[in-house]
């Protein structure tokens, strides 16, 4: 038998606008939720209704999780699954119930059911309960997604990064992580060390992360590896993973699978489109798609309409297919190393459902065949295999991460480069003011909240998203704007801390705004 671990990494950044009631932004957990979250937990529903041994890995980052249990984004949260059963409802009216329209009707009625009457609208606590019956294992992040070797020259940051993530985690699932889902995948020597000082014991690489360490690694990717700091690193199957994220060559551009950019948010008169869409607010996707892939280059005008049938059958083949070819890939390999082999399988989990539409249905599906005796492999997570296997090869990983390319460039380059000199000052600071007032037993209540809430805007200005969205120059304005605001406010609140002089009214419209990590021990910085 061979070992398939599938792992999903679950990350938004944390957005959040009190200020204002709608905020284009806001709308990417909405859409994860209803198109992404909703689903998976229906299909965990349903394999765990058939009694499945199956077995999957899942990244909660502490940003999500945040989201997820924040009353206000919970609550307006319901109020967009509303508003696209009330469109869902219109469109029956506007072209009929017997078709796709229908299908829309009745996906998005039952998912909204779900939200509230399955899960009360807590998706936390129902990840979490899969968690405790043994069939799910979710694992961390860094506190804000940080990416971590560009804050190597500044390490305290990198600790706090991983500290807070630790103690965010206990207080959301009452247990320790055993893993960790570095941010993008992104590794630099030394790093194996910060992450066993925090009790973590295994992490995803990049293949060429393990592939490129100190001694070569004898199984390659197929045997994870202990690094000198003692945490495994187990190697990402690029194969596998291009297979299914692909829009190119993998099953995703499959003509039969729904369209992503055909949406009847840019397709209907404004005016037909509320109340999801205000009428006099910018244009952006309704969730509601019609049309189907068609062929890669054929124009948006000319996508033929969905058929959900054709849909389904394709996930049946697809999954057949990648079962099978894990199957086939894996016999040779168990043959050559002697053992038995693991192939990791890592996704973000926003393509399952978000992107892809029929993710769901297909990783229910592999997860069913996969379960199955005859299907030559064994469902296992990370932490599973390792206490099955607890003698592995001690190698040095080499720095890499999952991006373009395989290290640093997409997250400093010329659209982003220049938030560095900023983030590492900033982090000077906040270790220097956590080294003055950790000690202090008698520290005035806002001096406590001044230096808990600075650490709140380094964390969030950290996040890797937001460097990322400057290269891809997507949401760029809101990328450069959420780091110099987050940057500005930990300046002024740095400022009134040093001079013992606080703006009360500043510090208390941070608090109100930027809520994530209520709890969080500025000490971590130290």
């Amino acid at each position: 038998m061979s070992s398939l671990a599938l792992v999903l990494h679950a990350h938004l950044p944390f957005v959040r606008h009190p200020e204002h009631d709608d905020f284009l932004e806001e709308w990417w957990l909405y859409e994860a939720v209803l198109e992404c979250y909703l689903p998976l937990l229906d299909a965990f529903d349903r394999l765990r209704g058939a009694g499945l041994p199956w077995a999957l890995t899942m990244t909660l980052s502490p940003p999500l999780c945040a989201m997820l249990r924040d009353p206000l984004l919970r609550s307006r949260t319901a109020r967009h699954l509303d508003r696209v059963c009330e469109l869902a409802v219109k469109e029956v009216g506007r072209i009929g119930g017997g078709g796709i329209a229908g299908f829309y009707r009745d996906r998005v009625e039952h998912l909204r059911a779900r939200y509230h009457e399955r899960w009360q609208g807590d998706l936390l606590a129902a990840f979490r309960g899969f968690q405790d019956s043994g069939e799910l294992e979710i694992i961390t992040c860094g506190a804000t997604h940080g990416f971590l070797p560009l804050m190597a020259d500044e390490p305290s940051a990198v600790r706090a990064q991983l500290r807070l993530a630790v103690e965010d985690y206990r207080r959301c699932f009452g247990r320790a992580p055993r893993g960790i889902w570095l941010p993008e995948c992104a590794y630099f020597r030394g790093l194996d060390a910060m992450l066993a000082a925090e009790e973590l014991r295994w992490f995803i690489l990049d293949a060429h992360g393990v592939l490129l360490g100190h001694p070569r690694p004898r199984a390659a990717i197929y045997a994870p590896v202990f690094t000198p700091g003692g945490p495994a690193a187990f190697g990402r199957d690029r194969e596998a993973s291009r297979q299914v994220w692909s829009a190119e060559v993998g099953y995703p551009g499959d003509p039969r699978y729904r369209d992503f950019y055909r949406d009847i948010g840019y397709d209907l008169p404004p005016a037909e489109l509320e109340p999801l869409i205000p009428l006099h607010g910018p244009r952006r996707f309704s969730g509601l798609k019609y049309h189907r892939v068609t062929g890669r280059f054929v124009p948006m005008s000319e996508k033929l309409e969905y058929v959900r049938a054709d849909a389904l059958a394709a996930v049946e083949e697809n999954a057949q297919h990648f079962v099978a070819s894990r199957r086939a890939a894996l016999a040779p390999i168990q043959e050559a190393i002697g053992r038995e082999p693991i192939v990791v399988v890592p996704f973000d989990a926003e393509l399952f459902g978000h992107w892809w539409f029929e993710g769901p249905e297909f990783l229910e599906r592999v997860l069913q065949l996969g379960a199955a005796p005859e299907s030559g492999l064994t469902l296992t997570t990370p932490a599973r295999f390792l206490t099955a296997h607890p003698t592995q090869q001690l190698v040095e990983p080499s720095a890499s991460s999952w991006g373009q390319n395989g290290y640093s460039e997409v997250w400093a380059q010329p659209r982003n480069a220049w938030i560095y000199r900023h983030l590492r000052t900033a982090a000077r600071r906040m270790h220097e003011a956590a080294e003055r007032y950790a000690g202090d037993a008698s520290l005035e209540p806002w001096r406590e909240r001044t230096l808990r809430q600075m650490a709140r805007e380094l964390l969030l200005a950290q996040s890797s998203d937001w460097a990322f969205l400057m290269k891809t120059e997507t949401a760029a304005e809101y990328a450069t704007a959420r780091t110099k605001q987050h940057l500005s406010r930990f300046d002024a609140l740095a400022r009134g801390l040093d001079s013992g002089h606080p703006d009360e009214a500043r510090l208390a419209r941070c608090e109100w705004r930027d809520t994530i990590f209520p709890e969080l021990d500025w000490r971590a910085f130290r």
